[in-house]
């Protein structure tokens, strides 16, 4: 018997959140509203100042850990007394130029070997602006980018052995499903998963282990229990019928790969930064075994800053002793979507990527689509979640460098989640909600 708290979000509800504020008569103004979806841009003004007035604009972000994210800008306000982020150029400070939403996508920590995290989606992440001159504030604003939509319900699972968070959109259905693994992470990926139930999809994130009162370690990969979760999310009585996609990336991409060679009726797979082999533990399925593509820990470099580079560790998938690793891709029914960054540092995603499209296309497949971000880093999630330089890895025990550069990673976020959305309506059928009109 499934016992579930169902959690249903009505946006806006605290009254604890912060508003917008306003001194000396210079206003901020964040438009449409200053109430956002978190992967949503928002318009930046500020008016009241004196012609050319040069002034700072500061942004910064608490994650869920505590950590503080800041950026600044120095700009020069027109003849108007305005400035416009859409129109106006930055003179200096995080970015330069002129960056619509540079005060969000440079947002970094003073510890720049540190992850954001929105664990939390039930409660906004708050980006607080301020305009300084002289070093005094004369300005400020928050800007509350919400994770979860009006009307979607977010149900925390205790089923069998399946532990994660099930997000549901508004209404009976019936909506396609997606499983949505995240496995190095140790608990449910839920920010990606509000985000998507927002577009029609229902989604059931995931832990696999290291989260609640499952084994804080994996010894080996059981293809079972990702069965029993995909058959349990086909089960919801608003899924029932309906087509099932995957979504994964780094260490989870080779086993969202094994997912759709190996077990039935997987219709879309998107695969991040993945591998085309099976890596870091054996992988079972009934009689069948993949064993993992080891590394060479000889092979680790130091960035010039003192950081571990492990991009070049893992052994070649196509070296004759390593082929038994190499998942059989061309056993899926379904179709697939590779998304990989040239400058990923954690390992050689793009090789792989190509590797699996050859392997598809030498046995006369065309079920997938190629998306390559040249300077984009390791972690492609979603729209503006603050860039990643470096940070712990669990499987190498230590903090490592995951290459890229912040503004092409952010560009990356952002096309690479309108792919995402468009690749999954193709082939899962998805009724895209109407989210906007939720918030």
């Amino acid at each position: 018997m499934l016992l579930v708290v169902k959690f249903v979000f009505r946006p806006f509800a605290r009254k604890t959140l912060a508003k917008m504020q306003y001194t000396t008569g210079v206003n901020i103004g964040l438009s449409p509203s200053y109430k956002c979806s978190f992967e949503d841009p928002v318009h930046v003004t500020v008016s009241g100042l004196n012609p050319q007035q040069r002034v700072d604009l500061r942004s910064q972000i608490t994650d869920d850990n505590g950590l503080v994210f800041k950026a600044s800008a120095t700009y020069k306000a027109d003849d108007s007394g305005q400035v416009d982020l859409s129109r106006h150029p930055s003179l200096g400070g995080s970015f330069t130029g002129i960056e619509p939403m540079g005060l969000f996508w440079s947002l970094k920590a003073d510890e720049q070997i540190r992850k954001f995290a929105k664990t939390d989606v039930t409660r906004p992440a708050l980006v607080d602006i301020e305009v300084l001159s002289n070093d005094k504030v004369i300005a400020k604003a928050t800007n509350e980018r919400h994770c979860m939509a009006e009307g979607v319900r977010r149900v925390p699972l205790t089923e069998g052995r399946i532990r994660g968070v099930l997000f549901m959109p508004p209404g009976t259905g019936p909506f396609p499903g997606i499983l949505d693994t995240y496995v190095l992470r140790g608990g449910p990926f839920e920010l990606r998963a509000a985000l998507l139930a927002k577009r029609g999809f229902a989604v059931l994130a995931l832990a696999s282990h290291g989260y609640q009162d499952l084994p804080k370690k994996a010894e080996k990969i059981d293809l079972e229990f990702f069965e029993e979760s995909i058959t349990f999310l086909r089960q919801q009585p608003e899924v029932k019928g309906q087509k099932i996609g995957l979504i994964s990336i780094s260490k989870s991409g080779d086993l969202a790969l094994s997912m759709a060679s190996f077990l039935s009726g997987i219709s879309a797979t998107v695969c991040i930064n993945g591998c085309n082999a099976n890596t870091l533990l054996p992988i079972h399925y009934k009689d069948i075994c993949l064993p993992p593509l080891l590394w060479d820990t000889g092979k680790i470099k130091m960035t010039p800053s003192g950081i571990s580079d492990v991009g070049d560790v893992m052994h070649d998938p196509m070296s004759k002793e390593n082929l038994p690793c190499v998942i059989p891709i061309e056993r899926a029914t379904g179709s697939f979507m590779f998304i990989m960054s040239e400058a990923d540092r954690n390992w050689k995603s793009a090789y792989y990527a190509r590797l699996a499209c050859d392997r598809l296309k030498a046995h006369g497949k065309n079920n997938y689509e190629l998306v390559a971000y040249e300077k984009a880093g390791h972690f492609i999630e979603v729209p503006y979640m603050p860039f990643c330089l470096a940070n712990y890895h669990a499987a190498a025990g230590q903090v490592v460098y995951f290459g890229g550069e912040p503004k092409a990673h952010s560009e990356a976020q952002l096309d690479a989640w309108s792919k995402i959305l468009t690749f999954f309506k193709k082939h899962l059928g998805a009724a895209d909600c109407n989210y906007k009109s939720m918030l």
